[in-house]
């Protein structure tokens, strides 16, 4: 099993990136936001890779990061999610957005990925609610103030998120907070325990 590759890149592909690595080159498939982030022909690079081994092949897929691996493998837990809808997710939102998205069920967010349709865009948020990496990375606008009044969020939700931000916090602050109060206050919290409980995050 391969579980890194170091070496420097020899070609970039639509999908794929191809690092030679003492003279035997490896072709790495990869999210277009992994690709963007690689320099050009002949600079260094480093990827994590996942090893998919089949009867009839061998195929290794590259990322920037551990955690971008780990949310590869947790999206192909879902019914309907293989390998090219999982990079396609990852291509499209940063695991912090991914988390973010999971954890205020924002179904909008996670069905701009190609191939997600609303019934996989639904069971992506849903399976993974409880499942997905416990840190969301770095502060997202996740779209919010206009997803909202479409009704994909929750109105809880909606509300708590609305209530903070009137409280002077950013619409960034504010989701995070009510993301982080939904783990803890689990299914069926209305918007004064979520409000609550996003300001002890806030306050942290």
């Amino acid at each position: 099993m391969i579980g890194k590759l170091k070496g420097t890149i020899d070609e970039i592909g639509e999908d794929y990136v191809l690092v030679d690595v003492h003279g035997v080159c490896y072709v790495a498939h990869c999210s277009a936001r992994t690709l963007s982030k690689l320099g050009s022909a002949g600079e260094a690079c480093v990827l994590f890779i996942e090893t998919y081994v089949r009867e009839d092949q061998l195929k290794l897929f590259g990322f920037m990061s551990a955690l971008e691996r780990e949310w590869f493998n947790l999206l192909q837990s879902v019914q309907g999610v293989g390998a090219k809808v999982a990079l396609a997710v990852l291509s499209t939102l940063t695991p912090g957005e991914l988390a973010n998205a999971i954890a205020l069920q924002d179904r909008a967010a996670v069905s701009r990925a190609p191939g997600v349709g609303p019934k996989v865009a639904m069971r992506l948020v849903t399976e993974l609610k409880n499942r997905a990496p416990a840190f969301a990375g770095e502060a997202i606008n996740i779209g919010l103030k206009q997803e909202l009044g479409e009704g994909v969020a929750a109105a809880p939700v909606a509300d708590a998120v609305s209530a903070l931000t009137n409280l002077g916090y950013s619409r960034d602050q504010a989701a995070n907070a009510i993301a982080a109060a939904m783990k803890t206050a689990g299914d069926g919290a209305d918007s004064a325990k979520l409000i609550r409980l996003g300001l002890k995050e806030l306050a942290r």
